[in-house]
């Protein structure tokens, strides 16, 4: 497995567990890197702190292109890979967004429903086509 691939599953592990206890990702994030032997992935840490940066933009964004489905309707595994997509896709320039997009269906398609690599491929593509005229 790739070092980039571990570091996006990493992630959204993450964010994930942030999510479910409720609390910041960042505090979750300093947990693991406390406890972590080998040291938490350079790619992971800037993962997770980019989509805490953006998380409202990449939210905005999300729920503008999912068709038919709001964030709070979404597996939480989804939600959470798709906001690890838009962060790569719109603020981490030297990742192609086909590489970004991949990246993405990969880990719903080992993780989550069987609905959910079409729904992140299309919630990406979407986005990815926008790109150049947002903002970033």
């Amino acid at each position: 497995m790739a070092a980039r691939h571990k570091a996006r599953k990493r992630a959204l592990d993450v964010l994930f567990e942030a999510e479910m206890r409720h609390v910041p990702a960042q505090q979750v994030l300093a947990e693991r890197a406390a406890a972590a032997d080998p040291a938490v992935n350079p790619y992971t840490v800037t993962l997770v702190e980019g989509v805490g940066a953006h998380a409202e933009q990449i939210d905005e964004l999300i729920s503008t292109y999912a068709e038919d489905w709001t964030l709070e309707r979404m597996p939480a595994v989804d939600r959470n890979v798709a906001r690890l997509g838009v962060f790569e896709l719109v603020w981490v320039s030297e990742i192609p967004d086909a590489v970004a997009i991949s990246e993405a269906v990969a880990l719903v398609a080992e993780l989550s429903t069987d609905n959910s690599p079409a729904f992140v491929n299309g919630l990406l593509a979407r986005i990815s086509r926008v790109k150049p005229s947002l903002a970033g």
